[in-house]
Protein backbone atom coordinates (compact mmCIF):
# COMPACT_ATOMS: atom_id res chain seq x y z
CA UNK A 1 0.00 0.00 0.00
CA UNK A 2 3.06 2.24 0.03
CA UNK A 3 2.50 3.36 -3.56
CA UNK A 4 -0.99 4.61 -2.66
CA UNK A 5 0.39 6.58 0.26
CA UNK A 6 3.01 8.22 -1.96
CA UNK A 7 0.36 9.03 -4.54
CA UNK A 8 -1.88 10.67 -1.94
CA UNK A 9 1.07 12.77 -0.76
CA UNK A 10 1.64 14.02 -4.30
CA UNK A 11 -2.03 14.85 -4.73
CA UNK A 12 -2.14 16.81 -1.48
CA UNK A 13 1.11 18.62 -2.27
CA UNK A 14 -0.14 19.62 -5.74
CA UNK A 15 -3.81 20.18 -4.87
CA UNK A 16 -3.85 23.87 -5.80
CA UNK A 17 -2.13 23.22 -9.12
CA UNK A 18 -4.50 20.33 -9.90
CA UNK A 19 -7.58 22.47 -9.22
CA UNK A 20 -6.24 25.38 -11.27
CA UNK A 21 -5.39 23.15 -14.23
CA UNK A 22 -8.78 21.42 -14.03
CA UNK A 23 -10.66 24.74 -14.14
CA UNK A 24 -8.61 25.89 -17.12
CA UNK A 25 -9.14 22.55 -18.85
CA UNK A 26 -12.90 22.78 -18.41
CA UNK A 27 -12.99 26.28 -19.88
CA UNK A 28 -10.68 25.44 -22.79
CA UNK A 29 -12.84 22.53 -23.91
CA UNK A 30 -15.52 24.98 -25.01
CA UNK A 31 -13.36 27.99 -25.84
CA UNK A 32 -14.55 29.79 -28.95
CA UNK A 33 -18.16 28.53 -28.79
CA UNK A 34 -20.99 30.94 -28.26
CA UNK A 35 -22.44 29.25 -25.20
CA UNK A 36 -19.06 28.28 -23.79
CA UNK A 37 -19.09 25.76 -20.92
CA UNK A 38 -22.89 25.47 -21.14
CA UNK A 39 -22.35 22.90 -23.91
CA UNK A 40 -20.87 20.58 -21.31
CA UNK A 41 -24.31 20.37 -19.70
CA UNK A 42 -26.53 20.55 -22.80
CA UNK A 43 -25.28 17.38 -24.50
CA UNK A 44 -25.90 15.03 -21.53
CA UNK A 45 -29.33 16.58 -20.97
CA UNK A 46 -30.29 15.99 -24.60
CA UNK A 47 -29.03 12.39 -24.38
CA UNK A 48 -31.14 11.72 -21.29
CA UNK A 49 -34.24 13.13 -22.99
CA UNK A 50 -33.55 11.08 -26.11
CA UNK A 51 -33.22 7.77 -24.24
CA UNK A 52 -36.25 8.60 -22.13
CA UNK A 53 -38.33 9.27 -25.26
CA UNK A 54 -37.15 6.13 -27.08
CA UNK A 55 -37.59 3.68 -24.21
CA UNK A 56 -40.47 5.24 -22.28
CA UNK A 57 -42.57 6.74 -25.07
CA UNK A 58 -41.46 4.76 -28.11
CA UNK A 59 -41.01 1.28 -26.60
CA UNK A 60 -43.46 1.96 -23.72
CA UNK A 61 -41.07 0.42 -21.20
CA UNK A 62 -43.16 1.59 -18.28
CA UNK A 63 -41.72 1.39 -14.79
CA UNK A 64 -38.33 -0.31 -14.70
CA UNK A 65 -38.32 -0.99 -10.99
CA UNK A 66 -41.36 -1.12 -8.70
CA UNK A 67 -43.13 2.20 -8.36
CA UNK A 68 -40.28 4.41 -9.56
CA UNK A 69 -40.97 6.08 -12.94
CA UNK A 70 -38.66 5.00 -15.73
CA UNK A 71 -37.18 8.48 -16.20
CA UNK A 72 -35.93 8.46 -12.57
CA UNK A 73 -34.55 4.94 -12.88
CA UNK A 74 -32.83 5.93 -16.13
CA UNK A 75 -31.19 9.15 -14.95
CA UNK A 76 -29.75 7.49 -11.83
CA UNK A 77 -28.04 4.89 -14.00
CA UNK A 78 -26.93 7.13 -16.84
CA UNK A 79 -25.37 9.93 -14.75
CA UNK A 80 -22.47 7.81 -13.41
CA UNK A 81 -22.03 6.48 -16.93
CA UNK A 82 -21.68 10.00 -18.35
CA UNK A 83 -18.92 10.74 -15.88
CA UNK A 84 -17.11 7.44 -16.47
CA UNK A 85 -17.30 7.84 -20.24
CA UNK A 86 -16.17 11.47 -20.34
CA UNK A 87 -13.47 11.17 -17.68
CA UNK A 88 -11.86 8.08 -19.19
CA UNK A 89 -12.03 9.41 -22.73
CA UNK A 90 -10.67 12.79 -21.75
CA UNK A 91 -7.81 11.49 -19.63
CA UNK A 92 -6.28 9.23 -22.27
CA UNK A 93 -4.56 12.07 -24.10
CA UNK A 94 -3.48 13.94 -20.97
CA UNK A 95 0.21 13.31 -21.67
CA UNK A 96 -0.09 14.87 -25.12
CA UNK A 97 -2.19 17.81 -23.96
CA UNK A 98 0.22 18.61 -21.14
CA UNK A 99 3.43 17.63 -22.89
CA UNK A 100 5.03 20.89 -21.73
CA UNK A 101 4.66 19.63 -18.14
CA UNK A 102 5.70 16.07 -18.94
CA UNK A 103 9.04 17.37 -20.20
CA UNK A 104 9.74 19.07 -16.88
CA UNK A 105 12.16 16.89 -14.92
CA UNK A 106 10.68 17.55 -11.47
CA UNK A 107 6.99 17.43 -12.39
CA UNK A 108 4.86 14.57 -10.98
CA UNK A 109 3.11 13.41 -14.12
CA UNK A 110 0.90 11.02 -12.15
CA UNK A 111 -1.34 13.98 -11.34
CA UNK A 112 -2.16 14.77 -14.99
CA UNK A 113 -5.00 12.23 -15.32
CA UNK A 114 -6.46 13.70 -12.13
CA UNK A 115 -6.67 17.10 -13.83
CA UNK A 116 -8.84 15.69 -16.64
CA UNK A 117 -10.95 13.65 -14.22
CA UNK A 118 -11.58 16.66 -11.98
CA UNK A 119 -12.56 18.67 -15.05
CA UNK A 120 -15.24 16.06 -15.82
CA UNK A 121 -16.30 15.98 -12.17
CA UNK A 122 -17.63 19.55 -12.39
CA UNK A 123 -20.37 18.44 -14.79
CA UNK A 124 -20.93 15.22 -12.86
CA UNK A 125 -21.72 17.10 -9.62
CA UNK A 126 -24.17 19.29 -11.54
CA UNK A 127 -26.07 16.24 -12.77
CA UNK A 128 -26.13 14.74 -9.29
CA UNK A 129 -27.94 17.92 -8.25
CA UNK A 130 -30.33 17.35 -11.17
CA UNK A 131 -31.04 13.85 -9.80
CA UNK A 132 -32.08 15.28 -6.43
CA UNK A 133 -34.25 17.94 -8.08
CA UNK A 134 -35.94 15.47 -10.43
CA UNK A 135 -36.62 12.96 -7.64
CA UNK A 136 -38.08 15.74 -5.46
CA UNK A 137 -40.36 16.82 -8.32
CA UNK A 138 -41.81 13.28 -8.32
CA UNK A 139 -42.22 13.28 -4.52
CA UNK A 140 -39.10 11.28 -3.66
CA UNK A 141 -37.10 13.34 -1.19
CA UNK A 142 -33.62 13.12 0.35
CA UNK A 143 -33.07 10.06 2.53
CA UNK A 144 -30.29 8.79 4.76
CA UNK A 145 -29.24 6.38 2.00
CA UNK A 146 -28.14 9.32 -0.14
CA UNK A 147 -25.12 9.88 2.11
CA UNK A 148 -23.43 6.86 0.53
CA UNK A 149 -23.03 8.91 -2.64
CA UNK A 150 -19.72 9.93 -1.06
CA UNK A 151 -18.61 6.31 -1.16
CA UNK A 152 -19.68 5.77 -4.77
CA UNK A 153 -18.05 9.01 -5.87
CA UNK A 154 -14.81 7.72 -4.36
CA UNK A 155 -15.31 4.44 -6.26
CA UNK A 156 -15.78 6.34 -9.52
CA UNK A 157 -12.72 8.53 -9.04
CA UNK A 158 -10.35 5.72 -8.10
CA UNK A 159 -11.58 3.45 -10.89
CA UNK A 160 -11.31 6.05 -13.63
CA UNK A 161 -7.92 7.19 -12.36
CA UNK A 162 -6.57 3.64 -12.44
CA UNK A 163 -7.82 3.16 -16.00
CA UNK A 164 -6.47 6.57 -17.04
CA UNK A 165 -2.97 5.73 -15.79
CA UNK A 166 -2.88 2.55 -17.85
CA UNK A 167 -4.48 3.80 -21.06
CA UNK A 168 -2.75 7.19 -21.17
CA UNK A 169 0.66 5.54 -20.82
CA UNK A 170 -0.20 3.09 -23.61
CA UNK A 171 -1.64 5.90 -25.77
CA UNK A 172 1.74 7.67 -25.64
CA UNK A 173 3.14 4.71 -27.61
CA UNK A 174 0.05 3.52 -29.51
CA UNK A 175 -2.31 6.27 -30.66
CA UNK A 176 -4.95 3.74 -31.68
CA UNK A 177 -5.60 3.18 -27.96
CA UNK A 178 -8.13 6.02 -27.97
CA UNK A 179 -10.10 4.39 -30.82
CA UNK A 180 -10.01 1.00 -29.13
CA UNK A 181 -11.32 2.44 -25.86
CA UNK A 182 -14.09 4.21 -27.79
CA UNK A 183 -15.32 0.84 -29.07
CA UNK A 184 -14.94 -0.67 -25.60
CA UNK A 185 -17.08 2.08 -24.11
CA UNK A 186 -19.86 1.33 -26.61
CA UNK A 187 -19.79 -2.32 -25.53
CA UNK A 188 -19.81 -1.31 -21.87
CA UNK A 189 -22.85 0.92 -22.34
CA UNK A 190 -25.06 -1.84 -23.73
CA UNK A 191 -23.82 -4.64 -21.46
CA UNK A 192 -24.53 -2.89 -18.16
CA UNK A 193 -28.07 -2.06 -16.91
CA UNK A 194 -28.28 1.60 -17.86
CA UNK A 195 -31.33 1.59 -20.14
CA UNK A 196 -32.43 -1.99 -19.45
CA UNK A 197 -33.27 -3.72 -16.18
CA UNK A 198 -31.10 -6.60 -14.88
CA UNK A 199 -34.35 -8.38 -13.97
CA UNK A 200 -34.75 -9.17 -17.67
CA UNK A 201 -31.58 -11.31 -17.75
CA UNK A 202 -30.80 -14.78 -16.43
CA UNK A 203 -28.69 -15.20 -13.31
CA UNK A 204 -25.70 -16.58 -15.23
CA UNK A 205 -25.65 -13.67 -17.68
CA UNK A 206 -25.87 -11.14 -14.85
CA UNK A 207 -23.03 -12.87 -12.99
CA UNK A 208 -20.84 -12.49 -16.06
CA UNK A 209 -21.82 -8.86 -16.66
CA UNK A 210 -21.10 -8.04 -13.02
CA UNK A 211 -17.42 -8.69 -13.70
CA UNK A 212 -17.41 -5.22 -15.27
CA UNK A 213 -16.80 -2.76 -12.38
CA UNK A 214 -18.98 -0.15 -14.12
CA UNK A 215 -21.91 -2.43 -13.30
CA UNK A 216 -21.09 -1.96 -9.61
CA UNK A 217 -21.11 1.83 -9.97
CA UNK A 218 -24.42 2.01 -11.86
CA UNK A 219 -26.15 -0.35 -9.45
CA UNK A 220 -24.59 1.55 -6.55
CA UNK A 221 -26.25 4.78 -7.65
CA UNK A 222 -29.56 2.95 -8.00
CA UNK A 223 -29.15 1.38 -4.56
CA UNK A 224 -28.63 4.92 -3.23
CA UNK A 225 -31.68 6.52 -4.83
CA UNK A 226 -34.09 3.74 -5.83
CA UNK A 227 -33.46 0.42 -4.10
CA UNK A 228 -32.46 1.85 -0.68
CA UNK A 229 -29.64 -0.63 -0.12
CA UNK A 230 -26.44 0.16 1.79
CA UNK A 231 -23.17 -0.60 0.03
CA UNK A 232 -22.00 -2.91 2.83
CA UNK A 233 -25.08 -5.10 2.28
CA UNK A 234 -23.32 -6.41 -0.85
CA UNK A 235 -19.95 -7.43 0.63
CA UNK A 236 -19.04 -9.81 -2.21
CA UNK A 237 -19.54 -7.18 -4.91
CA UNK A 238 -17.69 -4.57 -2.84
CA UNK A 239 -14.72 -6.89 -2.19
CA UNK A 240 -14.43 -7.85 -5.87
CA UNK A 241 -14.59 -4.19 -6.94
CA UNK A 242 -11.82 -3.01 -4.63
CA UNK A 243 -9.53 -5.96 -5.34
CA UNK A 244 -9.95 -5.38 -9.08
CA UNK A 245 -9.38 -1.63 -8.77
CA UNK A 246 -6.36 -2.06 -6.49
CA UNK A 247 -4.71 -4.29 -9.07
CA UNK A 248 -5.48 -1.77 -11.84
CA UNK A 249 -4.10 1.08 -9.73
CA UNK A 250 -0.91 -0.79 -8.93
CA UNK A 251 -0.38 -1.66 -12.60
CA UNK A 252 -1.08 1.92 -13.68
CA UNK A 253 1.38 3.49 -11.25
CA UNK A 254 4.00 0.86 -12.09
CA UNK A 255 3.59 1.62 -15.82
CA UNK A 256 3.96 5.37 -15.28
CA UNK A 257 7.12 4.91 -13.25
CA UNK A 258 8.58 2.38 -15.70
CA UNK A 259 7.74 4.37 -18.84
CA UNK A 260 8.27 7.88 -17.48
CA UNK A 261 11.74 8.18 -19.01
CA UNK A 262 10.32 7.59 -22.51
CA UNK A 263 7.33 9.96 -22.41
CA UNK A 264 9.26 13.18 -23.06
CA UNK A 265 10.82 11.76 -26.25
CA UNK A 266 7.51 10.49 -27.58
CA UNK A 267 5.48 13.68 -27.12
Amino acid sequence: MGFIYQLLKKIVANRHLIYSLAKDDFKLRFAGSGLGAVWGFIQPLVTILLYWFVFQVGFRSGNARGEVPYVLWLIVGIVPWFFFNEAWNGSMNCLYEYSFLVKKVLFDIEILPIVKILSSLFVHLFFIDIIFILFASYGYYISLYNIQLIYYLLCELVFVYALALITSSIAAFIKDTVLFVGILLQIFFWTIPIVWSPDSMSGLVISILKLNPVYYLVEGFRDTFVNKVWFWEKPGDMLYFWIFISVLLYVGIWMYKRLNKYFADLL
